[in-house]
Protein backbone atom coordinates (compact mmCIF):
# COMPACT_ATOMS: atom_id res chain seq x y z
CA UNK A 1 0.00 0.00 0.00
CA UNK A 2 3.04 2.43 0.84
CA UNK A 3 4.46 1.54 -2.12
CA UNK A 4 1.65 2.44 -4.16
CA UNK A 5 1.28 5.85 -2.16
CA UNK A 6 4.70 6.33 -2.84
CA UNK A 7 3.94 6.12 -6.67
CA UNK A 8 0.87 8.13 -6.74
CA UNK A 9 2.60 10.91 -4.91
CA UNK A 10 5.68 10.47 -7.71
CA UNK A 11 2.93 10.82 -10.66
CA UNK A 12 1.61 13.97 -8.73
CA UNK A 13 4.66 15.40 -8.92
CA UNK A 14 5.62 14.67 -12.28
CA UNK A 15 2.13 16.13 -13.63
CA UNK A 16 3.16 19.41 -11.47
CA UNK A 17 6.14 19.81 -13.02
CA UNK A 18 4.74 19.06 -16.46
CA UNK A 19 1.73 21.77 -16.25
CA UNK A 20 4.36 24.08 -14.54
CA UNK A 21 6.79 24.10 -18.22
CA UNK A 22 3.20 24.00 -20.19
CA UNK A 23 2.47 27.13 -18.32
CA UNK A 24 6.08 28.87 -18.96
CA UNK A 25 5.67 28.12 -22.28
CA UNK A 26 2.82 29.59 -22.89
CA UNK A 27 2.98 32.65 -20.78
CA UNK A 28 6.12 33.44 -22.64
CA UNK A 29 3.74 34.31 -25.62
CA UNK A 30 0.87 35.73 -23.89
CA UNK A 31 0.22 39.60 -23.41
CA UNK A 32 -1.79 41.05 -20.48
CA UNK A 33 -4.38 43.56 -22.73
CA UNK A 34 -6.52 45.87 -20.54
CA UNK A 35 -8.71 48.29 -21.84
CA UNK A 36 -10.86 51.38 -20.98
CA UNK A 37 -14.54 52.12 -21.35
CA UNK A 38 -13.89 54.84 -24.58
CA UNK A 39 -11.12 52.77 -25.99
CA UNK A 40 -11.04 52.39 -29.71
CA UNK A 41 -9.62 48.74 -30.42
CA UNK A 42 -9.55 46.10 -33.76
CA UNK A 43 -11.80 43.58 -34.03
CA UNK A 44 -10.39 39.74 -34.88
CA UNK A 45 -13.14 37.84 -36.14
CA UNK A 46 -12.63 33.75 -36.07
CA UNK A 47 -12.44 32.15 -39.31
CA UNK A 48 -15.67 30.44 -39.24
CA UNK A 49 -17.00 34.31 -38.52
CA UNK A 50 -14.83 35.38 -41.72
CA UNK A 51 -16.27 32.95 -44.36
CA UNK A 52 -17.27 36.00 -47.54
CA UNK A 53 -21.05 35.01 -49.03
CA UNK A 54 -19.17 33.70 -52.29
CA UNK A 55 -17.67 30.99 -49.71
CA UNK A 56 -13.80 31.19 -50.50
CA UNK A 57 -12.11 27.53 -50.15
CA UNK A 58 -8.86 29.35 -48.88
CA UNK A 59 -9.38 32.36 -46.14
CA UNK A 60 -5.24 33.15 -46.02
CA UNK A 61 -5.79 36.88 -47.61
CA UNK A 62 -8.95 37.60 -46.33
CA UNK A 63 -8.84 41.02 -43.63
CA UNK A 64 -8.01 39.87 -40.29
CA UNK A 65 -8.60 42.76 -38.12
CA UNK A 66 -12.33 44.98 -38.47
CA UNK A 67 -13.22 48.35 -37.07
CA UNK A 68 -12.20 50.04 -35.03
CA UNK A 69 -14.82 50.20 -32.85
CA UNK A 70 -15.39 51.48 -29.04
CA UNK A 71 -15.81 49.84 -26.11
CA UNK A 72 -18.78 50.25 -24.58
CA UNK A 73 -18.45 48.57 -20.72
CA UNK A 74 -15.96 45.63 -19.26
CA UNK A 75 -17.36 42.45 -18.60
CA UNK A 76 -14.87 40.65 -15.98
CA UNK A 77 -11.82 40.25 -16.54
CA UNK A 78 -11.37 39.36 -19.73
CA UNK A 79 -14.79 40.43 -21.61
CA UNK A 80 -15.69 43.30 -23.21
CA UNK A 81 -18.68 44.84 -24.76
CA UNK A 82 -18.43 46.62 -28.15
CA UNK A 83 -20.31 49.32 -29.96
CA UNK A 84 -21.09 47.79 -33.40
CA UNK A 85 -22.93 49.01 -36.27
CA UNK A 86 -26.73 48.32 -35.51
CA UNK A 87 -27.30 45.91 -38.27
CA UNK A 88 -24.04 43.73 -37.58
CA UNK A 89 -25.58 40.23 -37.15
CA UNK A 90 -22.81 39.34 -34.24
CA UNK A 91 -23.13 39.21 -30.38
CA UNK A 92 -20.95 42.33 -29.10
CA UNK A 93 -19.19 40.85 -26.59
CA UNK A 94 -15.39 39.34 -27.12
CA UNK A 95 -13.14 37.59 -24.97
CA UNK A 96 -9.47 40.14 -24.60
CA UNK A 97 -7.46 38.09 -26.79
CA UNK A 98 -9.95 38.79 -29.72
CA UNK A 99 -9.39 42.62 -29.60
CA UNK A 100 -5.80 44.57 -30.83
CA UNK A 101 -6.05 48.26 -29.34
CA UNK A 102 -6.06 50.61 -32.01
CA UNK A 103 -3.62 53.29 -32.63
CA UNK A 104 -4.12 56.61 -35.13
CA UNK A 105 -6.45 58.45 -36.72
CA UNK A 106 -10.08 57.31 -36.11
CA UNK A 107 -11.73 56.61 -39.90
CA UNK A 108 -15.50 58.58 -40.19
CA UNK A 109 -16.90 54.45 -40.93
CA UNK A 110 -15.36 51.66 -39.44
CA UNK A 111 -14.38 48.82 -41.72
CA UNK A 112 -17.13 45.88 -41.58
CA UNK A 113 -17.50 43.17 -43.97
CA UNK A 114 -20.17 43.78 -45.67
CA UNK A 115 -21.58 39.71 -44.80
CA UNK A 116 -21.87 40.83 -41.56
CA UNK A 117 -24.32 43.54 -42.10
CA UNK A 118 -28.10 43.10 -41.86
CA UNK A 119 -29.85 41.00 -44.67
CA UNK A 120 -26.50 40.58 -46.81
CA UNK A 121 -25.50 38.02 -43.89
CA UNK A 122 -28.19 35.57 -44.86
CA UNK A 123 -27.97 36.42 -48.87
CA UNK A 124 -26.52 34.53 -51.54
CA UNK A 125 -24.51 36.04 -53.82
CA UNK A 126 -25.13 34.07 -57.41
CA UNK A 127 -22.79 34.31 -60.09
CA UNK A 128 -22.96 36.60 -63.11
CA UNK A 129 -20.40 35.26 -65.27
CA UNK A 130 -17.05 33.96 -65.71
CA UNK A 131 -14.27 35.40 -67.04
CA UNK A 132 -11.29 33.54 -67.24
CA UNK A 133 -10.63 29.89 -66.78
CA UNK A 134 -7.05 28.14 -66.01
CA UNK A 135 -5.88 25.24 -64.95
CA UNK A 136 -3.91 24.61 -61.89
CA UNK A 137 -1.91 21.63 -59.85
CA UNK A 138 -3.57 20.73 -57.08
CA UNK A 139 -2.70 17.50 -54.70
CA UNK A 140 -0.81 16.53 -57.76
CA UNK A 141 -3.48 16.44 -59.85
CA UNK A 142 -4.52 19.06 -62.63
CA UNK A 143 -7.86 21.30 -61.55
CA UNK A 144 -9.68 23.87 -63.31
CA UNK A 145 -10.77 26.78 -61.63
CA UNK A 146 -12.87 29.58 -63.37
CA UNK A 147 -12.47 33.59 -62.57
CA UNK A 148 -16.43 33.96 -61.01
CA UNK A 149 -17.38 37.61 -61.49
CA UNK A 150 -20.51 37.94 -59.08
CA UNK A 151 -23.99 39.79 -58.97
CA UNK A 152 -23.78 42.93 -57.47
CA UNK A 153 -19.18 43.27 -57.55
CA UNK A 154 -17.40 44.87 -60.04
CA UNK A 155 -15.06 42.55 -62.03
CA UNK A 156 -11.76 43.48 -59.71
CA UNK A 157 -13.72 41.75 -57.31
CA UNK A 158 -13.83 38.76 -59.23
CA UNK A 159 -12.65 35.40 -57.13
CA UNK A 160 -10.75 31.88 -58.76
CA UNK A 161 -13.25 28.74 -57.60
CA UNK A 162 -12.23 25.24 -58.08
CA UNK A 163 -14.47 24.30 -61.39
CA UNK A 164 -16.08 20.91 -58.83
CA UNK A 165 -17.23 23.13 -56.09
CA UNK A 166 -18.57 25.77 -58.52
CA UNK A 167 -20.88 23.65 -60.37
CA UNK A 168 -22.01 22.06 -57.51
CA UNK A 169 -23.07 24.84 -55.95
CA UNK A 170 -24.42 26.41 -59.09
CA UNK A 171 -25.50 23.38 -61.01
CA UNK A 172 -28.25 25.52 -62.48
CA UNK A 173 -25.72 28.07 -64.20
CA UNK A 174 -24.55 28.00 -67.76
CA UNK A 175 -20.90 28.19 -68.08
CA UNK A 176 -19.43 29.72 -71.43
CA UNK A 177 -15.42 29.97 -71.64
Amino acid sequence: MQRRDAMVNELKHHLRKAQHRIKQFTDKHRTDREFSVGDWVWLKLQPYRKKTVSQRSNQKLAAKWFGPFQILMKIGKVAYKLRLPEDAQIHNVFHVSQLKAFRGILPDVPSVPAWLRGKEATTIIEPQAILQRRVVKSQNMAKVQYLVQWNGFPASEASWEYADDFESKFPSFVIQT
